[in-house]
C-alpha cells in the first residue's frame, strides 16, 4: 500500500485518493487549523463517501478540532455488487488500509485515530480496531450492525454505541455487543430516532456525542494533559 494522493479544494478540505491494491479509492479529509486527532469514517450499506449523515457528523467533529476521512470503502465496480457491501473482511481491509494511510499521511502523522462507522460500517471499524490494536484510540458506531463483526470480544478500544430509541432491532443487536465488548464501552440511545436519525434533532444528538468521545479518548490536548 503507498499512501495515495491529497489535493487542496477550494472550500479548504482536501481531495483525498487512498491507494489501497488495486484500487485508488476517492475521499476527503477535512482538516482543522490544528487537529487533536483524525477520525476515519465506514459508511454503511449502499452509501458512499458524500453521506449526507457522515458528511454532517464530519463537519461537527471538524470544528470541535478534528481531522476527518470520509471516503468510499468500495470501488464503483465493486459497490455495484451487493454481496461486497456485506463482505465484512474486504471492507475491514479497506479500513485499516485508510487508517494506515492516516497515521503516516503528511497532514495527520502522529495524530490520535479514530474510527466512526455506521450499519455496516461499524462492523468493518470494529473489526479494524481488534487488527489495530492500541493504533486505534477511541470508536463510534452511528446505528452500527456490530453482530456483523466476528472479533468483538478482542475490541479493547474505547467504544460509543449510539443507536436510536425507535430502531428496536438494532438496539437489541447493539445491547448484545456492549456486553462482548473488552474496553471502556457505552450504549447511547437517542430517544424515539429511528435508523437513519432523519427526526429533528436527533442527527445533531449523534455528532455532539461523537464529538464528547473523541474529545475524552481520541484528543491528543486532552491525552497531553492527562499525562502531565
Amino acid at each position: 500500500m503507498t499512501f495515495g494522493t491529497v489535493q487542496l479544494t477550494t472550500n479548504g478540505s482536501e481531495a483525498i485518493a487512498i491507494e489501497i491494491s488495486p484500487h485508488d479509492l476517492p475521499g476527503c479529509l477535512r482538516l482543522p487549523s490544528d487537529p487533536r486527532g483524525v477520525v476515519v469514517f465506514a459508511h454503511g450499506c449502499g452509501s458512499n463517501r458524500e453521506s449526507p449523515r457522515n458528511v454532517y457528523v464530519a463537519e461537527v467533529l471538524r470544528k470541535q478540532g478534528f481531522a476527518t476521512v470520509v471516503f468510499d470503502l468500495l470501488s464503483e465496480q465493486e459497490a455495484a455488487n451487493r454481496v461486497n457491501v456485506f463482505d465484512i473482511p474486504l471492507l475491514t481491509k479497506r479500513m485499516v488500509g485508510a487508517c494506515r494511510w492516516a497515521l503516516a499521511a503528511r497532514y495527520t502523522r502522529g495524530l490520535p485515530v479514530g474510527l466512526f462507522g455506521a450499519s455496516t460500517g461499524a462492523a468493518a471499524a470494529l473489526q479494524a480496531a481488534a487488527e489495530l490494536g492500541d493504533q486505534v484510540s477511541a470508536l463510534v458506531s452511528r446505528g452500527g450492525r456490530p453482530d456483523l463483526a466476528s472479533a468483538l470480544e478482542e475490541v479493547r478500544t474505547p467504544t460509543l454505541l449510539i443507536v436510536g430509541g425507535s430502531d428496536r432491532d438494532i438496539l437489541g443487536l447493539n445491547r448484545a455487543a456492549l456486553a462482548m465488548l473488552s474496553g471502556p464501552k457505552k450504549l447511547q440511545i437517542v430517544p424515539d430516532a429511528t435508523h437513519l436519525f432523519s427526526e429533528p434533532g436527533a442527527l445533531d444528538a449523534v455528532a455532539a456525542a461523537a464529538a464528547e468521545w473523541f474529545g475524552r479518548y481520541c484528543g491528543q490536548r486532552e491525552n497531553e494533559q492527562e499525562r502531565r
